[in-house]
């Protein structure tokens, strides 16, 4: 395709914690936003579009729980359709996808061809999701993106809750006790990584494995999953951004075909 001819796509993922976009060019993200979806996901969605939308996008898919929001959105594809061929993009030996969301966890299995074949979705409960260890971090006063850090080198403390009430319950009791608050904070990675791998193994993972979610830029919770899964797991930089990628990628794929 020449100079005169390229375009742009352009994928938003509306999540529940964060907004995600992309901006695809048929070869590579060119460039991407990210910003925390607001009590007004509205808002924050057009925040992201004007953020990222130019004159060359032909294009724009949205996906996610807010994916309705955008009145310029060409196209809405469920989060399914848009991480698989997300994770696929960043890393094309994927064969599983788990994503651990704000308030879902999903696990998704793909074909040699690279095509949704199964899935699994968890949206019934906090336990297990983004939000569960942003609640629980709260209550330890540290920030979540400090998270590695945080827990390096620690003990491990057995959180027995799952429910955030309860395990919110148990934590200030832990804390009372005086227990080393980055012990307790591996507990609770260790708590997660141990429900979603029960969870994931409902489906086949025995092939590459790729996690998306914020989660995914933690070293130490990929290495404590790949311990539950006994497996070794995958992530990439850019693997929260997966929805809004593959959003980008249909879009482009739609114009592609659209112009033959």
């Amino acid at each position: 395709m020449n100079k005169e001819t390229e375009f742009y796509t352009l994928g938003i993922d509306s999540g529940s914690t964060y907004t995600k976009g992309a901006i695809f060019d048929g070869k590579s993200i060119i460039k991407k936003c990210k910003i925390r979806t607001s009590a007004k996901p509205k808002e924050t969605i057009y925040n992201v579009y004007n953020d990222l939308y130019n004159e060359k996008v032909k294009f724009v898919v949205t996906t996610g729980y807010g994916r309705s929001l955008l009145k310029e959105s060409d196209k809405q594809i469920t989060e399914i359709t848009c991480h698989a061929q997300g994770a696929a993009f960043l890393n094309p030996k994927t064969r599983t996808i788990i994503d651990l969301g704000g308030q879902d966890c999903k696990v998704i299995n793909l074909d040699n061809s690279l095509n949704v074949i199964d899935f699994i979705m968890n949206d019934k409960c906090a336990a297990g999701t983004g939000r569960f260890i942003e609640v629980m971090m709260r209550i330890l006063e540290e920030d979540i993106n400090n998270i590695d850090i945080f827990v390096k080198n620690k003990n491990i403390v057995n959180i027995s809750s799952m429910c955030t009430v309860f395990a919110e319950s148990e934590i200030i009791s832990l804390l009372a006790k005086d227990i080393d608050r980055g012990d307790i904070a591996l507990g609770i990675l260790h708590s997660i990584a141990k429900r979603t791998a029960s969870f994931s193994k409902r489906l086949n993972t025995n092939d590459l494995v790729f996690f998306t979610g914020g989660l995914a830029n933690s070293k130490e919770f990929n290495e404590i999953l790949s311990f539950y899964l006994n497996h070794e797991v995958f992530s990439h930089e850019l693997s929260q951004y997966a929805g809004a990628i593959g959003a980008a990628i249909i879009a482009y794929k739609k114009v592609s075909k659209k112009d033959r």
